[in-house]
Formats: structure tokens, sequence, C-alpha cells
């Protein structure tokens, strides 16, 4: 059997691989309770999820930029205040500046959270792998 001709082959979009933080217990982190003064968010730039769990669970937001900013504006952001007592999960993963915008857009995509602005980006999604994966 003879290979496909290259213009009939499908390109597959690659997926990248983020390392989607979580606490030192391995646990997700709760938005109100993580430690956003640590050390560990010092210069850290990236994309975040923020979510609920449990059998309804849903993304509530995702974002990008600098993590400890990002988050702890989230912690007083009027629009995640209706899911606050379903108990707000985040974690995040450092991604590089330039790529920002299309890792932000395919989780957006990927995900349909229920608050955030539109992107104002056009850039193309970059794949990735999802939270938990």
């Amino acid at each position: 059997m003879s290979a496909l001709p290259a213009y009939l082959a499908l390109e597959l979009p690659r997926t990248h691989h983020l390392r989607w933080n979580r606490s030192q217990d391995d646990r997700w982190c709760d938005l109100d309770r993580l430690n956003l003064d640590h050390a560990h968010f010092d210069q850290v730039g990236g994309v975040y999820v923020i979510w609920y769990g449990g059998p309804n669970g849903h993304v509530v937001r995702v974002g990008q930029g600098e993590i400890r900013a990002c988050l702890k504006a989230h912690r007083t952001d009027p629009d995640l205040e209706p899911y606050r007592h379903l108990g707000l999960i985040v974690s995040w993963a450092v991604v590089d500046g330039p790529s920002r915008d299309g890792v932000e857009r395919y989780l957006a995509e990927a995900y349909r959270p229920l608050v955030g602005h539109p992107l104002s980006t056009d850039a193309a999604p970059i794949t990735v792998n999802l939270v938990g994966d």
C-alpha cells in the first residue's frame, strides 16, 4: 500500500504540555486561601483557570498575566461573587509571554467560562493539556 500524498495528510494540532500547579500537599488551591505572598509567585507569568467543583462544577474564569496580581484582583472581583460560596479553586501554569494569547484562547474555547471579558486578541489557539490532564 502506498503512502497518502502529502496534501491529503491532516495536520493535527500538537499539544503543548503545561504543568498545572497544585498546593504542596498535591491538592487544588482555594482561591481565597492561597498564599499569594509566597516567593513562588515572584515574577511568575502565565495562564490560570478558576472553577468550582462538585457534580455540577464549571469553569468560572480563565485568564493570563502576572499570576500574583491577577489572582489577587480576582479575590475581590464582583463578577466572581455569585460563585464564591461554591468554593472557587484555581490552578496556574507558566507560559511565556508570546504564547499566552493563544493558550488563553484555547482554554476559553475549551472551557467556555461563565464570566470574563471577550478575548481581546485574534491569536490562533495554542493547544495545551487541560487542568488535571
